[in-house]
């Protein structure tokens, strides 16, 4: 399970002045409590679908978060242990035409001539699926625009 629209926010931000510094990232996984409690309550729907009768043959052992792990404090204490980023990052170069947008509508970055985003970074929300997609569609646009230019 996953919480594809996560509440919980984090930030990038600079280390130094230095441009080619590494970044500094904190993704402040689990920051808003309403994550944390939608993925329990998907280990206990995993756990009720998985015990119906249709799975009898297949099932085995539950491995994670085990069967030692019954009330919420546990199932949390696994959560906050094994959960992980689907690596579907998206919204870190806001576009738009208002001051806080670093990308123009011509995916072009604020103040820096012909540097254009052509990715995910750009998508103002997550979409309910893979990122591949709208990712291929924002490049076929971008490939237009610039092709327009020439």
């Amino acid at each position: 399970m996953c919480v594809l629209r996560p509440r919980s926010r984090g930030e990038i931000g600079r280390r130094s002045a230095d441009l080619l510094a590494d970044r500094r990232i904190q993704p402040n996984y689990l920051a808003d409590p309403t994550d944390l409690r939608t993925l329990v309550a998907g280990v206990r729907a995993a756990r009720r679908i998985l015990a119906a009768p249709a799975f009898d043959s297949y099932r085995g052992l539950e491995l994670f978060p085990g069967e030692e792990a019954h009330g919420d404090a546990a199932i949390e204490a696994f959560v906050r242990r094994r959960c992980e980023t689907l690596y579907h990052p998206i919204g870190t170069c806001k576009m738009g035409i208002d001051a806080m947008a670093v990308v123009a509508l011509d995916l072009r970055v604020r103040g820096l001539g012909e540097l254009r985003v052509v990715d995910a970074s750009i998508l103002p929300t997550l979409i309910g699926g893979n990122t591949n997609t709208p990712t291929t569609i924002i490049a076929e646009k971008a490939a237009d625009m610039i092709r327009r230019t020439r």
